[in-house]
């Protein structure tokens, strides 16, 4: 494989290298456009596989869930605190009260999604995502080629 090819794998190009405008060159989609629209094909057929919609699911049935527990958590934060200062200003330790534990949950909350996400990602989705993205250059670069 020639590394100066511009088919040369997306993963080692990080999705195209800069083109002095300071946007990126696409590698795959654009390099096909004009070529009979080959390019779409194959997306659309990689869309429609079972992998690809697995990936999805999975992604789907864990983020869906954690927006939302983690929405109504700070709109359920910010009403509590709009609502009911007087229970958001008792004291739980010295200086410390509800609100101040509250805000700081917030923060706690946020890395634990982000960290929940990034191991979930890891063990459940970039696995097959990757294999999906080798099939979807190998389909595109048999495009490129004329083997379809």
């Amino acid at each position: 494989m020639r590394f100066d090819d511009p088919w040369y794998d997306a993963l080692a190009s990080g999705w195209g290298e800069s083109d002095g405008t300071g946007g990126p060159v696409p590698v795959v989609a654009d390099a096909l456009e004009g070529r009979g629209g080959g390019a779409a094909d194959v997306y659309l057929e990689v869309q429609r596989s079972a992998a690809f919609q697995e990936v999805r699911s999975r992604y789907r049935r864990f983020v869906i869930p954690g927006v939302a527990v983690f929405l109504s958590w700070y709109v359920g934060y910010v009403v509590l605190a709009t609502t009911a200062p007087g229970l958001m200003a008792r004291p739980v330790a010295g200086a410390v009260n509800v609100a101040m534990l509250a805000g700081l949950g917030q923060f706690l909350t946020t890395f634990l999604f982000t960290w929940a996400y990034a191991r979930h990602a890891r063990l459940r989705r970039d696995r097959a995502a990757l294999d999906l993205r080798w099939d979807t250059q190998e389909l595109t670069r048999g495009v490129r080629g004329g083997e379809r």
